[in-house]
């Protein structure tokens, strides 16, 4: 087990690597993009109030942008994935034999692909990343707490699907008892995303490409955390496996 969760923390520790690469390339302009638009807002908003002199004065900046966009996201992304990879390769542990009869390759892959979809994908949908200059600062707390709870209803729905269709695979059949916990995870994420409140405090200035883009370079950093990390953890497992049968 310790040798199979160092593992899952080198696959996401190189996973986040990646990501850092794609985020400094791809993601970066858009946050420049968004905060040029919140400071040209502020700007506009302290020129027209009464007390525009002394509203502008600027509160002083803790950490520098150039810190944010560089060690800064690096050490964040670079924790998170190889937290990531560690919790990857648990799951691993747990389901691999149990849940899934798969070569380490194929059970990697499928653990990371739904690990994406029920703790990303699905909380995404609902609650999608906002750039710089979306959202009220009083606000932010909440938005957080919407978040997670949809991430744990999906986490949820998961577990439940997953015991339905262990428990249906005797009388089904593997593959009717898989399709009816697929049925039932869309039932159940389906009713908490209607349950839960809807927040839309995109500006309506706000530029809708630079929305798109940074939503999209949001996605595709996720998605480059989650890939890698199965396919890199599942190459390292079997090749060990491979070494420790000669």
């Amino acid at each position: 087990m310790g040798q199979l969760l160092l593992r899952g923390m080198l696959a996401g520790l190189f996973a986040a690597l990646l990501a850092f690469g794609f985020a400094k390339i791809v993601g970066e302009p858009q946050v420049d993009r968004a905060i040029a638009f919140e400071e040209s807002h502020a700007a506009a908003e302290h020129q027209a109030s009464a007390n525009g002199a002394a509203a502008a004065a600027e509160e002083p900046e803790l950490v520098s942008r150039e810190v944010q966009a560089g060690l800064g996201l690096l050490t964040g992304i670079a924790m998170f994935g190889t937290a990531l990879g560690g919790l990857v390769a648990l799951a691993f542990a747990f389901a691999s034999g149990r849940l899934l009869k798969f070569p380490p390759r194929t059970t990697a892959i499928v653990i990371a692909a739904v690990g994406f979809l029920a703790l990303y994908v699905v909380p995404y949908l609902k609650y999608p990343a906002n750039p710089p200059a979306v959202g009220a600062e009083d606000t932010i707390a909440y938005r957080t707490q919407l978040y997670f709870t949809m991430m744990v209803f999906s986490a949820a729905a998961l577990a439940v699907a997953v015991t339905l269709g262990r428990a249906l695979s005797s009388s089904l059949g593997s593959w009717n008892a898989t399709i009816a916990g697929v049925l039932t995870y869309i039932v159940l994420v389906t009713i908490a995303g209607y349950a839960l409140p809807t927040l839309n405090e995109v500006p309506n200035d706000f530029p809708a490409d630079l929305l798109w883009k940074f939503r999209t370079a949001s996605f595709a950093i996720q998605g480059i955390l989650w890939a890698t990390i199965g396919l890199a953890l599942g190459a390292m497992v079997e090749r060990s496996q491979t070494r420790t049968a000669y």
